[in-house]
């Protein structure tokens, strides 16, 4: 197995001065899964190398056993560090793509030409494609025969009463949960902070941080 994970190269939270970037657990949860799973994996973003990672992400609070085991791990820290430009990534090196969030997708993976054409590439293949937390975004231009590739599918995401529990309502581009329903996609939820994954066909969603493992294992299901 032959596994792509895209990651942001954004790191200003809108103008409110603070960093973002992705988010850690969202990274080392799938990282881990399919690594242990016998994957092969690849790091892309926008700008290849260290991609920014959410502060927030990495304290105590936000800890969990896979970014535990990250933050002893330095052969992943150095993949880390050396991802490959976005741009370079090619839909047919690989059997699936998996975006994880943090808030940094919505202002460069969301619109990034680069992002947009390889998954389309990868829808028109028939391999999968997962996305957690705020990742759903980079879907929102991604076209499958002229219309929104969420459109009539069953999708999640950040939802908005997660949004408006961390403040940030007001600053991000768009919510998550508000493009999925505007696109076409027929939105489900599961409780705020809780793990909920939606498959429809080849493509696969998440709501939270916390469904990022659980997403990761149904992407594996597809293609073992």
């Amino acid at each position: 197995m032959k596994i792509l994970i895209v990651l942001t190269s954004h790191d200003q939270l809108g103008d409110t001065g603070r960093k973002t970037g992705f988010w850690l657990e969202e990274f080392a949860a799938p990282y881990y899964t399919f690594v242990d799973a016998g994957a092969a994996v690849t790091v892309a973003s926008p700008m290849g190398g260290q991609p920014p990672l959410d502060p927030q992400s990495d304290t105590t609070e936000s800890a969990t056993e896979s970014t535990v085991r990250f933050k002893a791990d330095w052969v992943a820290q150095a993949i880390l560090a050396a991802t490959v430009e976005l741009v370079t990534v090619k839909a047919a090196g690989f059997d699936a793509v998996f975006y994880p969030g943090g808030h940094g997708p919505l202002w460069d993976l969301a619109e990034s030409g680069s992002s947009i054409s390889l998954i389309e590439a990868f829808i028109a293949a028939g391999k999968p494609v997962a996305a957690v937390c705020h990742a759903p975004a980079v879907l929102h231009r991604v076209l499958v025969d002229g219309h929104s590739v969420v459109s009539g599918k069953r999708v999640t995401g950040f939802s908005d009463t997660e949004e408006e529990a961390v403040h940030l309502t007001h600053v991000v581009p768009f919510l998550v949960e508000d493009e999925l329903k505007r696109l076409g996609g027929i939105y489900e939820k599961g409780a705020d902070w809780q793990s909920f994954v939606v498959v429809d066909g080849r493509l696969i969603t998440g709501q939270n941080p916390a469904s990022s493992r659980a997403a990761a294992l149904e992407l594996i299901k597809l293609i073992s």
